[in-house]
């Protein structure tokens, strides 16, 4: 779906534009994206796998829930928006704990696409079961929960188990020490 998103500068910073998604991603203009963590009382980290359908890194596992902020959204609304979009859970503000932003650039697609994007990222507990969780197609083909102990492996052998985005490493290591911190 393309949407219209706010356009920030190279710090971050809202140039008072906005633009369809698409054009932000055909000439590399900076904008937000929200990333959000879900973590159990029991040490486990809720993973998404992207759709089939994904032009970018289809089928690999990744954040909980993600996706662009749309014009005019803050980032907490865009947080409770694509958290009921994605995988049909509702969550108040105060389930969201902000813990960081990520700037992310990468080109995909031998230029076609250049993501630059400033990932706000967020963690929440998740307290329902995943059986309950309703899965928006286009976006996710699957989700699983892992231990923290789980993750730290995958993600130590991603290079061979084509299971993560390889590119994101430090940021799945910030991720893992930041729930290890929550959860102990």
């Amino acid at each position: 779906m393309d949407e219209y998103i706010d356009i920030v500068d190279k710090q971050g910073k809202p140039t008072g534009t906005r633009a369809l998604k698409s054009k932000a991603h055909k000439y590399g203009w900076y904008h937000n994206t929200i990333h959000l963590w879900l973590f159990t009382d029991k040490g486990e980290i809720l993973l998404q796998q992207r759709s089939h359908k994904k032009s970018i890194y289809p089928l690999l596992w990744d954040v909980s829930v993600a996706g662009h902020i749309d014009a005019g959204e803050t980032f907490i609304e865009a947080a409770l928006r694509e958290t009921k979009e994605e995988i049909g859970l509702e969550l108040e503000p105060h389930n969201l704990q902000h813990i960081g932003v990520f700037l992310h650039e990468t080109n995909y697609d031998n230029g076609n696409i250049k993501d630059n994007e400033f990932h706000q990222v967020f963690i929440a507990q998740l307290k329902v079961n995943i059986e309950e969780l309703v899965l928006q197609e286009d976006e996710v083909e699957a989700i699983k929960l892992v231990s923290l102990k789980e993750f730290e492996t995958l993600l130590k052998n991603s290079k061979s188990n084509n299971h993560f985005v390889t590119s994101n490493t430090a940021y799945y290591k910030f991720i893992l020490k930041t729930i290890k911190q929550r959860h102990s």
